[in-house]
């Protein structure tokens, strides 16, 4: 070492490495954080992509699709609704007008007798009737309704236990009942339903949401039309996702109608549906 040269404390370097290696760590935590926070950019871009696809793929479920019938009991030869709508606009229930074909016209109804009449020669079609409505007469209580809804039920292959109301029973204490679904399941809405007497067209099951007073969502399902026979009739809706996320959580009012062409409302019944993060909650 020179003479006069300063010498610099080896300690003092150390801690000068030490803080530069802090220093360099420190930047690449911030780094880090930085791709993190890209990455739920990134998250959320795509959750809002497939909301937008879950949206598009619900509004293309809510048009009456016309020339095919996905109805296996459907008598009705004239049948051409399927499928789910939705409008946009409050109606009564028996006012409700088809706003998406103006040009549909229901079926003249026919009499059980009429129906089991034509096309006597038709092999195929003698059976296919035989199948519907049965190799005899159907005999009914005249004093009784022609369409009664028996029961609903929530399918939801997650689901803890089943969810079914009896509609046959007291409806004003139904109307105080809530059951509960977690948010985001897949979910089907499975009706029974039997006829009694006489061929019904047009059957539909309007389905209308509320919370806190306000309609947030409508759904009309086209059941279709059916012949009367002995067993229960039943009708699968397509599949839906329950809403997802805190916004949407909590209770929302259900009011039910099953009707038809005519606008009979064969029943009409309220219930309570609530959306919670878990089914045990």
């Amino acid at each position: 070492m020179r003479k006069g040269q300063r010498v610099r404390p080896r300690g003092t370097q150390r801690e000068r490495q030490r803080g530069t290696e802090r220093e360099r760590e420190r930047e690449r935590e911030r780094e880090r954080e930085r791709e993190r926070e890209m990455d739920r950019e990134r998250e959320m871009d795509r959750e809002r992509e497939r909301w937008t696809e879950r949206e598009m793929d619900r509004e293309r479920k809510r048009v009456c699709v016309r020339e095919r019938c996905r109805v296996p009991d459907c008598v009705d030869t004239l049948c051409s609704h399927a499928g789910l709508m939705a409008d946009k606009e409050e109606k009564p229930v028996g006012e409700e007008e088809d706003e998406t074909d103006l040009n549909y016209t229901p079926p003249a109804q026919k009499s059980l007798q009429e129906i089991q009449e034509l096309d006597k020669d038709d092999e195929s079609l003698r059976k296919y009737k035989q199948t519907l409505l049965g190799a005899g007469p159907v005999v009914a209580d005249p004093t009784i309704p022609n369409v009664q809804v028996t029961r609903l039920t929530l399918m939801c292959d997650q689901a803890p236990g089943p969810i079914t109301m009896d509609l046959s029973g007291d409806l004003e204490a139904l109307k105080k009942k809530s059951f509960t679904m977690k948010e985001g399941v897949d979910y089907r809405v499975k009706i029974h339903f039997k006829v009694n007497r006489d061929i019904v067209s047009g059957l539909k099951y309007i389905h209308l949401t509320y919370r806190k007073g306000i309609r947030v969502d409508k759904a009309v399902y086209m059941v279709g039309s059916y012949g009367p026979r002995v067993e229960e009739h039943e009708f699968i809706t397509p599949v839906e996702e329950a809403p997802k996320g805190m916004i949407v959580r909590g209770s929302y009012h259900i009011k039910s109608h099953f009707t038809d062409d005519d606008k009979t409302d064969h029943l009409s019944w309220e219930w309570n549906l609530g959306i919670k993060k878990d089914w045990d909650e």
